[in-house]
């Protein structure tokens, strides 16, 4: 059992990563669904918080059926991220995670996210400052480091449980990497190999098949995954994972009408909670996924993305199930 302060968690639980514009109440519900164990909101902005700027309110939306669940924060204002967590309070969250790894250069250039990877002392004083300030169980999500010269992750992650965090995500790259090239789940590893450790270490970054989840736990001795781009339009994810762990087989891919009406249900889900023009426009990025490996189908593609009107793409979804059916796609990973 993994234990992020006392919510109690399976064996290597899967988390659902927060990502902007992705891991939203309609997505998160529908991972949760497929075997996420954890799931976390889109960051959201304390200076956004404490403003009240509506996009940002919006985002602390949770919901009973998501739990446990994490509300992320991101800030570099001691005040602003204090503010912030007593607004965050009020929707009671199982989890107020902290974002330290956001490689995005608006959120670095004012010292946040990946930023504060400049200043470690900084990193762990608001980090400490915000165990002080609540209750609730403060996590870190982070990078390596600022740039392959400049890691210190062990010492990091040290110093950040020292000071009350109860359980840490990191991505295997620097903020330097971005995206590009591979995780490196070495240093990543030497965290969870410090004696000293006795919170929950998550490995984040190219999880993207059961195979690689089972080395993540196996080879480097992980307490748990952080998926993320995996899962974008492909929710099923978890639960591969899961039947790959109790059985070493892979579960079938889903069928192009379960895969068509995942991708209904997800729209209507975010046009509920949006509207519609919202809903339409911040579900397209799932549909490359959950269409994937389907051959010529750019055309439906296509229409997926362009069109504004919900009506379209739901008959666009009926379209591509009368063509293709209940044909497999085998080679999708």
């Amino acid at each position: 059992m993994v234990k992020i302060d006392n919510i109690e968690l399976p064996d290597f639980p899967l988390l659902l990563a927060p990502m902007e514009d992705v891991s939203d109440p309609p997505f998160r519900a529908l991972c949760k669904e497929n075997g996420a164990d954890v799931v976390y909101t889109e960051f959201i902005s304390s200076e956004g918080l404490i403003r009240d700027a509506a996009k940002s309110v919006m985002k602390l939306d949770i919901y009973e059926k998501e739990r446990p669940v994490g509300i992320q924060i991101f800030g570099a204002n001691l005040d602003s991220m204090l503010r912030s967590v007593e607004i965050v309070e009020k929707t009671n969250p199982d989890i107020i995670d902290i974002n330290f790894g956001c490689p995005v250069k608006k959120v670095v250039s004012k010292g946040a996210g990946a930023g504060i990877l400049k200043d470690i002392d900084l990193m762990v004083k608001l980090t400490e400052a915000m165990v002080k300030h609540t209750k609730l169980p403060i996590t870190v999500k982070t990078r390596l480091g600022w740039d392959h010269d400049s890691i210190r992750i062990v010492e990091v992650a040290e110093r950040l449980q020292d000071v009350g965090c109860k359980a840490i995500s990191i991505h295997g790259r620097t903020r330097a990497q971005m995206y590009k090239g591979d995780a490196d789940w070495k240093p990543i590893a030497e965290v969870k190999n410090n004696p000293r450790m006795h919170i929950p270490v998550f490995g984040n970054g190219d999880v993207n098949t059961p195979e690689r989840a089972k080395e993540m736990r196996d080879v480097y001795g992980l307490d748990g995954a952080m998926i993320g781009r995996a899962s974008i339009g492909y929710p099923w994810f978890f639960n591969e994972v899961k039947h790959y762990f109790k059985t070493g087989e892979h579960l079938p891919k889903p069928t192009i009408a379960q895969r068509t009406e995942m991708a209904r249900r997800h729209l209507q889900m975010s046009i509920d909670w949006k509207g519609e023009h919202l809903g339409v426009v911040e579900t397209r990025r799932h549909y490359t996924n959950y269409f994937k490996g389907i051959p010529h189908f750019k055309e439906y593609r296509l229409k997926m993305v362009t069109s504004d009107d919900p009506k379209d793409v739901f008959d666009t979804f009926d379209e591509v199930e009368k063509k293709f059916g209940n044909a497999m796609i085998p080679e999708i990973g």
